[in-house]
């Protein structure tokens, strides 16, 4: 295995409150090779988001060290990762065009090239045709879509996907997981997909990640040995049952 696109180790997030420290993150050590989808899963709380934030270069952390790429940490994070999250947060008064745009407008990125990569990812999400609706004229997944696409459109090197479809109901989740590997493929990106559904965390993970209750601490983290393209049935299969049994016994679940 070749080196590490993401380094994290010994990493660990003090917050400053009213009521005194609070240890968000205690202990995360992992590396993500590029191209992979790795699922970050553990219970509400646990610091999954503070992680997220901490590889976005949004906050700082207190101990250990976290290296992307041959750069630096902190990095540019406006440049060099996408977001995805629960809400997709498309601005109602855009067509969805001018939404999955945005992120180019607000780099200075040369429009033309950029309006056409963004018509491209639109078609790449199944939203070919829908470029001039408004956001309500879109279904919940297919806003998802939307700003998966806004996430891709300045071809960012990390994309950080935090319970993007959380907010969805069951049968929507369960396409728009189909979708994420597929677009996942197509791309080539590297992605952090966050959640606390544990089928569904090794369904979409390449690898999975598993962070105890909070502060975050590293219980686990393993290949799925699970072949692409993935099907909705292998979560039928006995090795698709072992995989989410050995998380649930991390988390005291079993």
């Amino acid at each position: 295995m070749g080196e590490p696109f993401i380094h994290l180790d010994g990493v660990r997030k003090v917050y400053e409150t009213r009521a005194g420290d609070f240890l968000a993150v205690s202990d995360v050590t992992m590396d993500i090779q590029p191209g992979e989808l790795v699922s970050l899963v553990g219970p509400s709380g646990c610091g999954k988001t503070t992680l997220l934030k901490i590889l976005a270069g949004l906050h700082s952390y207190d101990a250990g060290t976290v290296r992307i790429g041959n750069a630096a940490f902190p990095f540019d994070p406006k440049r060099d990762v996408g977001m995805v999250f629960q809400q997709a947060l498309l601005l109602k008064w855009r067509r969805i065009l001018d939404n999955v745009l945005l992120p180019a407008e607000i780099l200075g990125l040369p429009m033309k090239p950029a309006r056409d990569r963004a018509r491209d990812l639109l078609a790449m999400v199944g939203l070919a045709g829908f470029e001039q609706k408004y956001p309500y004229e879109l279904s919940g997944g297919m806003q998802q879509r939307a700003a998966i696409a806004r996430a891709l459109v300045h071809d960012p090197k990390l994309v950080l996907m935090d319970e993007p479809f959380g907010a969805l109901d069951a049968l929507t989740r369960e396409k728009m997981n189909l979708e994420l590997l597929r677009i996942w493929k197509e791309s080539g990106k590297t992605i952090i997909f966050v959640t606390h559904g544990i089928q569904e965390a090794v369904f979409v993970g390449s690898r999975v990640a598993v962070l105890t209750a909070g502060p975050a601490r590293m219980a686990d983290r393993f290949e799925v040995e699970l072949p692409y393209p993935r099907t909705l049935d292998m979560k039928t299969h006995d090795v698709f049952g072992a995989y989410t049994r050995r998380i649930y016994a991390l988390l005291g679940m079993h």
